[in-house]
């Protein structure tokens, strides 16, 4: 069952954040991830929302867990933390 990495995010230093941004889709791939959405324009229907929107697609749960956990991901984190406010969830699909 697909999962999906939701990330409600409000950038701090955007150029900072452009270095981890520019590296994530790939790094996504390699765990069979796919991008659905990533920033972009907005329509605020309801309630207090972040800036920024992403949502991966992953092939389940554990995939997405993996891709977060890799080294190759927590080596670019530290950038994101940084220039970022971040909410970030895993939620399976239905």
């Amino acid at each position: 069952m697909a999962a999906y990495l939701i990330a409600r995010i409000n950038v701090t230093d955007p150029e900072d954040y452009k270095a981890y941004a520019s590296q994530t889709v790939a790094l996504a791939e390699q765990f069979g991830g796919r991008f659905l959405a990533k920033g972009g324009p907005q329509t605020q229907v309801e309630g207090i929302s972040p800036e920024r929107h992403v949502i991966i697609e992953f092939p389940d749960h554990q995939a997405a867990l993996d891709w977060y956990n890799s080294d190759a991901y927590q080596r670019i984190l530290p950038i994101a933390t940084s220039s970022s406010e971040r909410d970030i969830v895993i939620v399976d699909g239905v």
